[in-house]
């Protein structure tokens, strides 16, 4: 029913920055909530971030929080990733996923309905 389409992965040296994009199909996009993922080689996905469906909330995993921002754009049907001060373990695939409505457990990857292909992030010391 969903697609997403992640895009705005790379190669980067440290300190540097990247904005991931998710671009999503449908036209109930407003109503999902979204969500940030990676996993890094030889690890488990883990959460990232998350965005209510008005950008009245957004959360952020402790690994990341204070460097990176998740937004939206409900009238473009896009969530973004805005990265900063990257680090060499931010090397990692990142997803974004979707789930109708709003859920208590935006953390795990379980709660979602729909995942994009991922877009490969690589920070370079």
């Amino acid at each position: 029913q969903v697609q997403l389409v992640e895009s705005g992965g790379g190669l980067v040296q440290a300190g540097g920055s990247l904005r991931l994009s998710c671009a999503a199909s449908g036209r109930a996009f407003n109503s999902y909530v979204m969500g940030w993922f990676r996993q890094a080689p030889g690890k488990e996905r883990v959460f990232i971030a998350h965005v209510s469906w008005n950008a009245a909330n957004t959360y952020y995993a402790d690994s990341i929080k204070g460097r990176f921002t998740i937004s939206r754009d409900n009238t473009k049907n896009t969530v973004y990733l805005q990265m900063n001060s990257l680090k060499p373990e931010d090397t990692a695939v990142y997803y974004c996923a979707a789930r109708q409505y709003s859920s208590s457990y935006y953390y795990m990857e379980e709660s979602y309905d729909y995942w994009g292909q991922g877009t490969q992030v690589t920070v370079s010391s």
